[in-house]
C-alpha cells in the first residue's frame, strides 16, 4: 500500500505530501498519525529550512473520513476524542516550529483540511481551488485550531460567519479575506510555493522563528509581558550572527547575507 504520507526534498525545503488521493486526502487514523510524525521529523531536521505542506491528487485535503469515524464501533465520540489530540499535535508542530511552514492548496481544503491549511504561516492557492469550513454542516464544531487561527486573520465575527454559514470560499475571495497570501494558477501551486519557500529561505531563520513566537502570542500577552519578550527577542537576534551580519551590512549599505 502507498504511504499516506510522503515526505520529499528540494535543496533545503521539505515537502509533505498527503497521499491517498483516491479519498481527496482525508484523514484517517493512520494519515493523522502519518502527518504528525512527518511533521516532528522535518521540523527537527537541522538541513530543513523551509517546509510545504500539500496534497496529491485533485484535493488539499477533504478534512476527516466521517463515514469511518461514524461507523467506529466504540461511536463518533470516542473516535473524534481519540484522534484530536494526534491531530492537533501536528497542528502546534506547524505553529511552534521556527521554520517557515507554507500550504500549497491544490484543490479543496475543507474541514480538518481547512483547519491544517489555517495553521500554515502562508498558504499559496490554486485558482480553481476552493476553502470550506464544512464543520457545521456535519453538526460538528470546528477542531485542529480553527478557532484560533481563523479569528486571527479575519476578526471574530467574520470568523464566526465563515463557520457558522458555511459558505464555499473561492480563491478570489480568499485573497480579498485576507485567508491566503497568493493565488497561484493550478498547474503551477507548487512551483510559487517553492519560490516562497526559497524567498523565506534565504532570510535570517532565526529573526523568522522569534517573529512567529513574537505573532502568535501576542493575543494572549499582556502588553507589558509582551514587550518584554520583544525585548529579549530583539536582544537575541542582535547577538546572534544573523543579526551581527544584518547590521553590519546595513552600516556596509549592502544585501546581508544570512548562514542560519
Amino acid at each position: 500500500m502507498a504511504k499516506p504520507v510522503v515526505i520529499s526534498r528540494d535543496a533545503a525545503i521539505a515537502i509533505i505530501t498527503l497521499n491517498r488521493p483516491e479519498s481527496y486526502n482525508a484523514f484517517d487514523r493512520p494519515t493523522i498519525q502519518a502527518l504528525a510524525d512527518a511533521l516532528a521529523r522535518v521540523v527537527t531536521d537541522d538541513a530543513v529550512e523551509a517546509v510545504i505542506l500539500t496534497g496529491a491528487g485533485k484535493a488539499f485535503c477533504a478534512g476527516g473520513n466521517l463515514k469511518a469515524i461514524l461507523g467506529l464501533p466504540e461511536g463518533p465520540r470516542a473516535g473524534f476524542h481519540a484522534m484530536a489530540p494526534v491531530f492537533h499535535l501536528a497542528i502546534t508542530e506547524m505553529r511552534r516550529t521556527p521554520k517557515p511552514v507554507i500550504a500549497a492548496i491544490n484543490g479543496v481544503a475543507a474541514g480538518g483540511g481547512f483547519s491544517l491549511a489555517l495553521a500554515a504561516d502562508f498558504r499559496v492557492m490554486a485558482r480553481s481551488a476552493t476553502l470550506r469550513c464544512a464543520y457545521a454542516a456535519a453538526g460538528l464544531c470546528p477542531d485542529g485550531g480553527g478557532t484560533f487561527t481563523l479569528p486571527r486573520l479575519v476578526g471574530a465575527a467574520k470568523a464566526l460567519e465563515i463557520m457558522a454559514l458555511d459558505e464555499t470560499i473561492t480563491a478570489a475571495r480568499a485573497l480579498e479575506l485576507g485567508l491566503i497570501t497568493r493565488i497561484a494558477e493550478d498547474d503551477r501551486v507548487l512551483e510559487e510555493a517553492k519560490a516562497l519557500a526559497g524567498d523565506l529561505a534565504g532570510r535570517s531563520l532565526h529573526a523568522f522563528g522569534w517573529t512567529k513566537r513574537l505573532l502568535h502570542d501576542a493575543f494572549s500577552n499582556t502588553l507589558e509581558h509582551h514587550l518584554e519578550l520583544e525585548r529579549q527577542g530583539i536582544a537575541a537576534c542582535g547577538g546572534h550572527p544573523d543579526g551581527i551580519e544584518g547590521l553590519t551590512a546595513f552600516a556596509e549599505k549592502r544585501r546581508p547575507r544570512f548562514r542560519a
